[in-house]
């Protein structure tokens, strides 16, 4: 049986309802597996008559006929005022229900998997979710104890050690257990949901030159270093730290299976350079299967009917993919 894929509105001021209706439309998908979109379902109805959309929605309860595209009702009693390019409130509620329910149903097992459209955080924290991120949201829906931001691509995968903070505040937060927590997620991923029996991983440096032995920062020597000596104990076959302008410029990654980078842009950078449109962003480690496009909410394209939906497509394939091996490692 194909599996079903809930797939999320996102922020519906943005290019979210467009990017997941025209990805539940298209030939490929629905061949794979059976896109169920969580959102207002007058908002999907509005998009999909405005862009003219060839597909019929469903609202449904479950069981449903599964003739036509369903369609999860988050709408019921909520404001959807449409504002094409704005931050409001309402956006927020609506894209912050919807994943609530994405993760329902995962859990309950009514869907194998979630996708989620791109969402505005200053929307999402205007609603009442606090989160820096999608990803913690979910985590903590999901009762999943551990979470690793991937991006990847056919040209690399890439982990992150801090995710969603200040540039600022990210040395301060990076950890010899908190890298061989986040190394570690990695490797479990590569092996269950990639099955890659072996896998090799880079572990980037923090500072420029990989600190010059302590003498532009101390890092890699008192953090990095003994994260990746304990790594080494426990069996994973880690490299590094590297220093990231060398390593992505000499082509270094493609001798390793995934690259776990210490903060957001220095490992998103190069993927999306070399990708862009094309990434997926995949949380490693939840108890469910979660992933999403690797770009935003498009505002400035929003209501114009220019979106790519490249990279939402590709995240649906990912999440179908996933469905089949998550289970066990291929030992």
């Amino acid at each position: 049986m194909k599996p079903t894929i809930a797939i999320t509105i996102g922020d519906f001021n943005g290019i979210g309802p467009e990017i997941a209706l025209k990805a539940a439309a298209h030939p490929g998908i629905k061949r794979i597996c059976i896109p169920l979109l969580v959102g207002p379902l007058s908002v999907f109805e509005h998009v999909q008559k405005f862009f003219k959309i060839k597909l019929s929605l469903e609202k449904v309860v479950f069981p449903w006929k599964k003739t036509s595209i369903p369609v999860i009702d988050v709408g019921d009693g909520i404001w959807a005022d449409v504002q094409y390019g704005k931050v409001t409130r309402a956006s927020g509620k609506n894209a912050g229900i919807a994943i609530e329910r994405a993760v329902e149903l995962c859990k309950a097992g009514r869907a194998n998997a979630m996708v989620t459209a791109p969402v505005s955080k200053e929307a999402l924290n205007l609603a009442g979710y606090n989160f820096p991120g999608q990803t913690e949201m979910i985590a903590l829906l999901s009762r999943s104890q551990r979470v690793a931001m991937m991006l990847v691509s056919d040209q690399m995968r890439v982990g992150l050690v801090t995710i969603h903070t200040a540039l600022r505040n990210a040395a301060d937060n990076i950890t010899k257990e908190k890298i061989i927590e986040k190394v570690s997620i990695v490797h479990d991923a590569l092996r269950y949901n990639y099955q890659i029996k072996t896998p090799r991983i880079a572990v980037l440096a923090l500072n420029p030159h990989a600190g010059e032995q302590g003498l532009i920062g101390k890092e890699e020597q008192e953090i990095i270093t003994p994260a990746l000596n304990e790594l080494k104990k426990l069996g994973l076959a880690v490299d590094g730290p590297f220093s990231a302008d060398a390593f992505f410029g000499t082509r270094a990654y493609k001798a390793y299976d995934a690259i776990v980078a210490m903060y957001h842009d220095q490992g998103l950078i190069p993927l999306k350079m070399s990708s862009f449109g094309k990434g997926v962003n995949f949380s490693a480690g939840l108890n469910i299967i979660r992933t999403s496009p690797d770009h935003g909410t498009a505002y400035d394209i929003a209501g114009k009917g220019k979106a790519n939906i490249s990279s939402m497509v590709e995240a649906i394939k990912l999440a179908v993919k996933f469905c089949s091996h998550a289970a066990k490692p291929n030992d």
